[in-house]
């Protein structure tokens, strides 16, 4: 499958991208108004990073007890539940007066369920989609989510000024509940990709298996720790600069947007290959000036070139499907959007603590070279594992992982 149009023919693809979409702009609206909501009650850059990023902490958690649940429920039921759990969560935290401490209880809660939403969702596109076109649908996903945080950052910005931002975190709420109607009417049922019930026993055996490769395993890291030590960088948007915070994301979905069409519809496969690592370091080293503290236009800039290495993430991806069994593509693939998603969640406390101890734009800086020597270790890792023929996948059997139903 080489085309948009091709993409938009099947006939789950167009609900589940209308759903995604919708989340996506949620969650973007409702990270600013929260990131904002914190950091006028508290003046903390630890807090209101935390506060846009902290939910992701709970990803470890769900990680290794509930992810064995992403192939074993029914896909339609999961996706519209868990919008319809983070519409409740979101509108909870616009209540006026509540506390920062029950915020972040709120945001753990919503985390855990989070958890479940890669291995579905994305196992749920591998279904629907032939084997060949996976990486040009999810391209289009993060294409969308480009556009969306575009939107949504923009939009949101808008709304905490004009409004407020418990006003805002309502809206926010309102799209939730949007994308879990559009699940449960578009999304045709389907029945669960493997039998037996989940269990965190099941989840630590098929990670383990996902994890006992070298390759697949590096191919996590590099998904997970430069992806996330930048994000750190993200989450010091409001302390950089809280009147322009907005205009900073809108840039940095920008440039990623660009990314995801460069590697998703321009590159050949050859050249992509070849890319993961520049595309790695590029998303980090524009943060380098930022210890210089730049004007919000020049700040801006390095934004959205620094997000067009987010682009990394879809070859990655690639590479981590080649090396994975057929019958744990849900699961690898919630494994590595936890995995991520822990990261930056982690990253974001860590830039914040910095930031506490000397300023915004210094923590950029040195989240960014953390990023840039994590890249070139992992780097240095993957050319020792030689560039021969990809590791066949570990042998799967039936007390090891889920059974896959055609």
């Amino acid at each position: 499958m080489r085309s948009y149009s091709g993409l938009f023919r099947t006939r789950e693809f167009t609900p589940l991208f209308l759903s995604v979409s919708l989340q996506t702009a949620a969650s973007t609206v409702a990270a600013l108004a929260l990131g904002t909501l914190v950091y006028r009650a508290t003046e903390s850059p630890l807090l209101s990073a935390m506060s846009m990023f902290g939910q992701q902490l709970a990803q470890v958690v769900g990680a290794t007890t509930l992810l064995s649940a992403a192939d074993r429920l029914p896909p339609r039921a999961t996706t519209a539940g868990i919008a319809c759990a983070f519409a409740v969560g979101t509108a909870l935290m616009a209540a006026p007066g509540l506390p920062v401490g029950a915020i972040f209880a709120v945001l753990f809660l919503l985390g855990l369920v989070q958890s479940l939403d890669g291995g579905v969702r994305w196992g749920l596109l591998n279904e629907i989609l032939p084997k060949d076109g996976y990486l040009l649908g999810r391209s289009v996903f993060n294409m969308m989510s480009g556009i969306m945080q575009i939107a949504g950052f923009a939009t949101g910005g808008v709304l905490v000024v004009l409004l407020s931002p418990g006003t805002t975190l309502l809206a926010a709420a309102a799209l939730y509940l949007i994308s879990a109607v559009v699940a449960r009417l578009g999304l045709t049922p389907r029945a669960p990709r493997a039998v037996g019930r989940p269990s965190i026993a099941a989840t630590w055996r098929t990670n383990a298996l996902l994890w006992s490769s070298p390759p697949r395993r590096t191919t996590y890291l590099l998904l997970w720790i430069p992806n996330g030590l930048v994000v750190g960088c993200e989450s010091l948007y409001v302390s950089y600069t809280p009147e322009h915070a907005g205009a900073l994301f809108a840039c940095g979905a920008f440039g990623m947007f660009v990314g995801d069409v460069a590697v998703g519809r321009l590159l050949p496969r050859a050249l992509r290959r070849r890319l993961g690592i520049p595309f790695l370091l590029l998303l980090a080293a524009p943060y380098l000036l930022f210890a210089l503290h730049p004007a919000v236009p020049l700040a801006a800039a390095c934004a959205a070139l620094a997000s067009v290495g987010f682009g990394a993430s879809l070859i990655q991806q690639e590479r981590l499907m080649e090396l994975t069994p057929e019958e744990l593509g849900g699961h690898a693939l919630g494994l590595h959007s936890s995995g991520m998603l822990t990261m930056q969640g982690l990253s974001a406390t860590l830039a914040g603590a910095v930031a506490q101890l000397t300023a915004p734009g210094p923590a950029m800086t040195v989240m960014a070279a953390a990023s840039i020597a994590v890249t070139l270790t992992l780097a240095a890792a993957g050319r020792r594992q030689g560039r021969g023929p990809l590791d066949a996948p570990a042998p799967v059997t039936d007390d090891a992982a889920p059974v896959r139903r055609r």
